[in-house]
């Protein structure tokens, strides 16, 4: 059988870690230790997910707190930080810094804009989800204006010209909105954090994504590859600045996660 929307695996892996840890919805926040400087801040900061256009690390903020996610997993969720450690530093930094050279960061900006644009179902979709009707009619306008006077998206003219900006909701907020919890911290390989909550979310989203129902499992692969040395190549340095700050990479990260994905839920 042939899995036409490689986010299904996601969503099968959620609901396997469903029946193998009974409870873990309502199991207790682990304790965070970090390091208690300041961290510096960049623009556009963001991470080694490779999946979406992703800024938690922006959140971070260096202070200790008690405020976590559940992580009855962690041994296997440490096992899976190390491997996208690696890959980043092994396979996609090197790899971005030759496309760096061929690619000027005006074009490779103009690519992330317009993947952006492509997105704009699942943003749009999960707004009404949401009942933000103000959101969805902000995902039109701009899905028009950058689609015209935006040169099909490579330039971002809604927000430039209009200053209408992007929405940024995903499906993994919608069930947020609808009371289901975050469930236990989860590290995916090639992804990065996440939970089981977003993880369910990001493979509903895949649906609502309109490239996945014209392309083959490889093309989809090969499309997300390409997305992601497009946006890595804009972010090299800033997992590297977030490293020296931490005492423990691993903990600091999911701390960095559950603060900026509480923030994209309250606003």
């Amino acid at each position: 059988m042939t899995i036409k929307h490689p986010s299904l695996l996601i969503l099968v892996l959620g609901l396997l870690f469903l029946s193998i840890v009974p409870g873990v919805l309502a199991g207790e926040p682990a304790t965070v230790s970090t390091v208690s400087q300041d961290n510096e801040q960049h623009q556009n900061n963001g991470s080694i997910d490779i999946a979406e256009d992703e800024s938690y690390l922006e959140e971070w903020t260096g202070q200790e707190t008690t405020e976590d996610l559940s992580d009855p997993l962690e041994p296997v969720n440490r096992v899976f930080f190390q491997f996208n450690d690696k890959l980043y530093f092994w396979g996609i930094k090197p790899l971005c810094k030759v496309y760096n050279k061929v690619l000027p960061e005006t074009a490779r900006r103009g690519i992330s804009n317009f993947v952006s644009n492509i997105y704009t179902p699942v943003r749009a979709g999960n707004c009404l989800l949401q009942g933000k009707f103000a959101g969805f009619w902000k995902e039109i306008a701009r899905f028009i204006i950058n689609t015209t006077s935006g040169y099909l998206g490579f330039r971002d003219a809604a927000f430039h010209n209009y200053n209408v900006e992007k929405s940024d909701e995903d499906f993994g907020q919608t069930l947020a909105v609808y009371g289901l919890g975050n469930g236990p911290y989860l590290v995916i390989p090639f992804i990065g954090p996440s939970t089981l909550r977003d993880g369910v979310g990001f493979a509903a989203d895949g649906y609502m994504n309109p490239p996945n129902y014209f392309l083959n499992i490889w093309e989809i692969m090969g499309k997300s590859a390409g997305e992601t040395v497009n946006d890595v190549s804009l972010r090299i340095g800033e997992y590297e600045s977030f490293k020296e700050t931490a005492i423990d990479p691993y903990v600091s990260m999911r701390q960095a996660y559950y603060q900026y994905r509480q923030k994209q839920i309250k606003k």
